[in-house]
């Protein structure tokens, strides 16, 4: 089995980073800055245990990779990137291409049967960081994050089980999953605070009263249409049990850790994609006829500071609230 990694940021260059050291058959594909980087320098891998180049074989686009019967492709690019990635791949590697989508948000899985026949979704938990072309950060050691796997829309099958094992030999966590679906469901709840963490560029963590009063306004919302929806995300316990103390986040000289990957989308100057995660809150509320209006504004706010290119912390907790609270 070979791997593509396409899209070689914080989640997906990690994960072709650490299959890479341990000996596992690696492409990446990337582009812009750090897709010329990697293809010309390689990806520098920062963890809390060591500075490393890797020379990890790099393309351009899907057109360029020459694609094997073994090859199973790891799907890490922003959500608002799915539909086009999957028409440049099922092009250039067909349709029978097992597909596995290593994103935030629940719409990646649906999006991808469209082009292939065999579709994986993973719920990704994974600490890392891409802020500078060329440079990767994982900040979790030793385990470098939890990432477990399923069929889409349910199930599991060969491919789910050579993938968890290559990626517990990588140093990852990683189990086959016949309800991959519902993890990711829960994922998406815990995903809600990305923006509230971007907007008020609080780090990694939420404080202050507000920030968490602005949080529980989304996941209340979140409830609501899941209820309607009929959709059960496994509960936060079996979430709590899951990760346990796998994710060791351990300082890194030189590399301070910024927030998470709707923050670092913002301090990059990229596009965001609250419209999959906040936004699926707001959509699924609009099908179910439930009432999602703080997910809705915050969505909105999101997508007026990416076109501004607004830095992280562009508001108050408070001014965030009180916009929330309409």
């Amino acid at each position: 089995m070979r791997i593509v990694v396409l899209g070689a940021g914080g989640i997906g260059g990690t994960i072709g980073a650490r299959l890479h050291l341990a000996g596992h058959e690696v492409v990446l594909v990337a582009r812009g800055a750090h897709g010329e980087v990697l293809r010309d320098r390689g990806l520098t891998f920062v963890t809390p245990d060591e500075r490393v180049e890797l020379r990890i074989p790099t393309f351009a686009r899907p057109a360029d990779v020459s694609w094997r019967a073994d090859d199973v492709l790891v799907l890490a690019t922003k959500s608002q990137d799915t539909e086009s990635a999957a028409r440049e791949v099922a092009a250039a590697a067909g349709r029978g291409l097992p597909v596995v989508s290593a994103q935030n948000g629940v719409a990646n899985e649906r999006a991808l049967t469209r082009w292939f026949e065999h579709v994986h979704g993973l719920c990704v938990m994974l600490p890392a960081q891409h802020l500078e072309p060329g440079v990767v950060v994982a900040h979790s050691s030793p385990t470098a994050g939890i990432l477990d796997l399923g069929r889409f829309p349910e199930g599991s099958d060969d491919v789910d089980d050579a993938v968890a094992e290559a990626l517990r030999a990588s140093r990852f966590e990683s189990v086959p999953r016949g309800d991959i679906m519902r993890w990711k469901f829960r994922k998406l709840v815990n995903n809600l605070g990305n923006a509230v963490q971007a907007l008020c560029g609080s780090g990694n963590t939420l404080d202050g009263d507000d920030a968490l009063a602005a949080l529980d306004l989304l996941v209340a919302e979140a409830d609501a249409v899941f209820a309607a929806a009929g959709i059960d995300p496994v509960s936060e316990a079996e979430d709590d049990e899951r990760r346990a103390d796998h994710l060791q986040v351990r300082p890194i000289d030189g590399a301070e850790r910024g927030g998470g990957s709707t923050w670092q989308s913002l301090a990059r100057g990229s596009g965001v994609e609250t419209d999959y995660l906040n936004g699926e809150i707001a959509h699924l509320g609009r099908l179910y006829a439930v009432a999602t209006p703080a997910n809705a504004r915050i969505q909105t706010l999101m997508a007026e500071a990416a076109a501004r290119r607004a830095a992280p912390g562009d508001m108050t907790a408070s001014a965030l609230l009180a916009v929330l609270r309409g």
